[in-house]
């Protein structure tokens, strides 16, 4: 079965495992602090603060900057469902916006302006699948209204310019992400007193870690804020700073691997929309395509893996799940909805080549002969 994502592991993960196996320290310590500083690195910015995921990165984040109770926070509803739930984490509310349409489908500043109120504090601007949100556009936006501005850049590591838009980034490494730590996540923001805050936060707001009192020969600690148990340990550090030795390269196979799908796709499948355009900057972590309105998914997807073809869904609006149904009815994001219920995202990951690329698109092409022949015969 040709997957969706596949985690790149191999012996150099091994080895750093072993390393850190070997060294007897398995929690926070030198490995994590290496981490921080080279993903920084990447990033252009001074520091940045590993943790247990991004979910955690989301939640200190919004804790750090004070957002809570009778705040309301702009969230896209096509997201996975943790950036909602991290605002309500905090006692605050999250506030559904819909996406710009199907060929752009990010959140959309003029829904957002429409859905602020006087209790708008702060907005989480998704980049969904890996492509970057307008920064301009989106500072201009925050600024007008006086908003904090965090970035959920989950599907986005190693792209220049994320992690620069406002006030914080969240990052993902999870086993299905652009780089992996199995679990995992980072923060970066460029504020100095904000990141020596989320740095204590993660871990119980100590004011020193196990590693450094047993450096300094010192058992003393002070709490001096309500902290987390969000700390990442050693072992993913090692792994991470394998991966993020990689993690270029593999930003531009998928690069050319979208490219090489853009193409097939046209010829194959013309009445399929792929969102953005060629040149958008873009981790390219998914790979997602809209279908024809007259098509069936489920027979479609069916097909594809009777192909060997896995596939799937980003994401189920999370204003339709029921939990969040039922705190907030009668929600109504018509972009949102048209595109969740066509999307479907194909596999896309650094070990596929440009022939898995044609074999995806020509099984899809057949998938859409077979479950909405009039459709193609139209395209």
């Amino acid at each position: 079965m040709l997957l969706v994502s596949e985690p790149a592991l191999g012996i150099d993960e091994k080895e750093a495992l072993v390393a850190a196996i070997d060294s007897g320290w398995i929690t926070m310590g030198d490995r994590v602090r290496e981490f921080e500083q080279t993903f920084a690195r990447m990033h252009d910015a001074e520091d940045s603060v590993a943790v247990g995921s991004c979910t955690a990165a989301l939640h200190l984040i919004l804790h750090a900057l004070g957002v809570g109770p009778g705040d309301e926070v702009l969230v896209p509803s096509l997201t996975f469902v943790a950036t909602a739930n991290a605002v309500l984490y905090v006692g605050a509310r999250p506030v559904f916006v819909d996406v710009q349409s199907g060929t752009v489908p990010l959140m959309s500043a003029a829904d957002a302006l429409r859905k602020c109120t006087s209790r708008t504090k702060a907005v989480i601007l998704m980049h969904f699948g890996g492509y970057l949100a307008d920064r301009e556009e989106w500072q201009a936006f925050a600024r007008s209204k006086g908003l904090l501005l965090i970035e959920d850049a989950a599907h986005a590591p190693g792209v220049k310019g994320v992690g620069t838009f406002g006030d914080a980034a969240a990052f993902s490494f999870y086993g299905n992400k652009n780089m992996t730590t199995a679990e995992g996540g980072a923060i970066i923001t460029r504020h100095r007193i904000l990141n020596d805050m989320i740095k204590r936060a993660r871990s119980h707001g100590m004011t020193t870690n196990t590693r450094q009192r047993l450096v300094s020969r010192s058992p003393e600690y002070d709490v001096t804020l309500l902290g987390f148990n969000y700390r990442m340990d050693e072992l993913r550090a090692a792994v991470g700073l394998v991966q993020l030795r990689k993690l270029t390269g593999w930003n531009d196979t998928r690069r050319h691997l979208s490219l090489h799908y853009r193409r097939r796709l046209a010829e194959r499948c013309p009445s399929v929309l792929v969102p953005f355009n060629a040149s958008w900057v873009s981790a390219h972590h998914l790979m997602p395509v809209l279908l024809p309105a007259a098509s069936a998914r489920q027979p479609l997807i069916e097909h594809l893996s009777k192909r060997g073809v896995q596939t799937t869904i980003h994401y189920p609006p999370v204003h339709r799940l029921t939990f969040y149904q039922d705190q907030y009815p009668g929600i109504s994001l018509p972009n949102t909805e048209d595109f969740c219920g066509r999307e479907l995202t194909l596999p896309l990951h650094p070990a596929m080549t440009p022939a898995d690329v044609d074999h995806v698109a020509d099984s899809l092409a057949d998938g859409l002969r077979a479950t909405c022949p009039a459709e193609v015969e139209q395209a």
